[in-house]
């Protein structure tokens, strides 16, 4: 079992930034992809952006190319997300979520295993 616990949320003005962290615990040790979506209020969940296990391979959705960053650090069980140039439709609620079927990164909501408990992202015009 693993359990992934996201944090970094809050409230910023357009153009702030703002990095989320997840960090995994439990069953941690094999590899896997890494993935971030979000769900605003009347929408359904989407791809953001997902990372292989060794970072050398990066997705994004085409809302956050050139405005976020994701990255992770092994040594710390810890995958994170640098939103800059944040605008009001980047609100919502950002999940993060672990593939252990795969070390390859991954769009698709289906391929993942663990999702954790997602940190409010408000951004205010």
């Amino acid at each position: 079992q693993v359990h992934l616990v996201e944090s970094g949320g809050g409230l910023v003005q357009a153009g702030g930034s703002l990095r989320l962290s997840c960090t995994a615990f439990g069953r941690t040790s094999e590899r896997h992809g890494m993935g971030w979506f979000r769900q605003a209020p009347g929408k359904e969940r989407e791809f953001v952006a997902a990372i292989n296990w060794s970072g050398t391979n990066t997705i994004y959705a085409d809302s956050a190319k050139g405005r976020f960053t994701i990255s992770r650090d092994n040594a710390k069980k810890t995958v994170y997300l640098r939103m800059n140039n944040l605008k009001p439709e980047d609100t919502a609620v950002y999940y993060c979520a672990a593939d252990y079927t795969r070390e390859r990164a991954s769009v698709a909501l289906s391929a993942y295993d663990y999702w954790g408990q997602g940190t409010q992202v408000t951004v205010s015009s």
